[in-house]
């Protein structure tokens, strides 16, 4: 029997290193000290023979046998991973190591209870949760930094990756509180007020340029926010108006009695929040996490917003993916 020398840490920590190119990066993520981490890799690159990375370059790049090596480990790690979930399908307890970030649309509220109910039902997991907007939890799925993300759909689903459907957010109107203004008048841009912009860097901010775009509606680009409790602040200041959705005014409480959010005047549409892993994931840590953000995005955004603005109803729904009964 030939039994190899490479150490599976020995890949992972590799791995993770040529993705970020820093020592200090991988050392955190993995909860290990920096001389661990440089040790595992001296000892890959001893065990082969050559040499992986450029340790004298900041950041660290891959030598030419780095590259073709990578190639290798990323499949040899995804069949182990698939192996991995084949074994312990159903059995949660069983779960190690999840990685999971979040919209900040959720992370007052839900994002808690998530950790809580999570580290209940999985009790010897070690937890990451991290709060990112949503194109950087794209990011981090694409570079397997993570498991799991909820965050809005892009456009186009990566490859590799698993959706499963929990939010209709439709997009509204919001207007300072008491303000004498026809909504109308604000997509014509004849409002008094004017337009206070998500950044386009966003993938809300590019969902909303793009509906307006295929509307033919022009409006000025002169406010651009990446903070949501700015832009809803300014709306609450009587300072301008904003396209948002109920998810982000409900996150923005501290401003909620002085904007108020109407629906939007034409075309309807809205962004999906979904749940995204990574594919190889075991199926039932995916629908468990999948199940609790059901239930807690029922609990703590829409029975609150419904009360609150009843018009929303059927509109700011959670919908069933294909293949998968509702379970709140």
């Amino acid at each position: 029997m030939h039994r190899s020398k490479l150490s599976l840490k020995s890949l992972e920590i590799f791995r993770e290193a040529a993705r970020s190119g820093q020592v200090q990066t991988v050392a955190r993520e993995a909860g290990l000290s920096i001389s661990t981490v440089s040790h595992h890799l001296r000892q890959l690159e001893q065990a082969l023979g050559v040499t992986l990375l450029d340790h004298s370059r900041r950041p660290m790049a891959l030598t030419a046998e780095g590259t073709a090596f990578l190639d290798y480990v990323e499949e040899a790690l995804a069949l182990l991973r698939r192996a991995e979930s084949a074994a312990l399908t159903g059995r949660l307890s069983d779960v190690r190591n999840l990685r999971l970030a979040l919209i900040e649309d959720f992370d007052s509220q839900i994002a808690p209870e998530l950790a809580k109910q999570l580290a209940r039902v999985m009790p010897d997991c070690r937890f990451a949760h991290l709060t990112r907007p949503s194109h950087d939890i794209l990011s981090l799925l694409h570079s397997r930094a993570i498991d799991i993300g909820i965050a809005t759909l892009p456009q186009a689903l990566p490859d590799g990756l698993t959706d499963m459907p929990l939010l209709r957010d439709p997009y509204v109107l919001a207007l300072p509180v008491g303000a004498a203004i026809d909504p109308q008048d604000c997509m014509k841009g004849a409002c008094t007020l004017p337009f206070l912009r998500y950044s386009d860097d966003q993938i809300i901010g590019k969902q909303i340029s793009t509906h307006l775009r295929r509307q033919r509606i022009e409006l000025p680009h002169r406010f651009q926010f990446e903070s949501n409790q700015s832009l809803m602040g300014m709306v609450a200041d009587g300072t301008g108006w904003a396209i948002t959705t109920p998810t982000n005014y409900l996150r923005a409480r501290r401003f909620s009695e002085r904007v108020t959010i109407l629906p939007l005047p034409g075309k309807e549409f809205a962004r999906s929040i979904s749940l995204l892993a990574q594919a190889d994931l075991a199926p039932a840590t995916t629908r468990l996490v999948w199940q609790h953000m059901r239930r807690l995005i029922s609990d703590y955004a829409i029975e609150p917003a419904l009360q609150q603005l009843p018009w929303l109803r059927g509109r700011f729904i959670l919908p069933d993916p294909p293949g998968i009964t509702s379970e709140v």
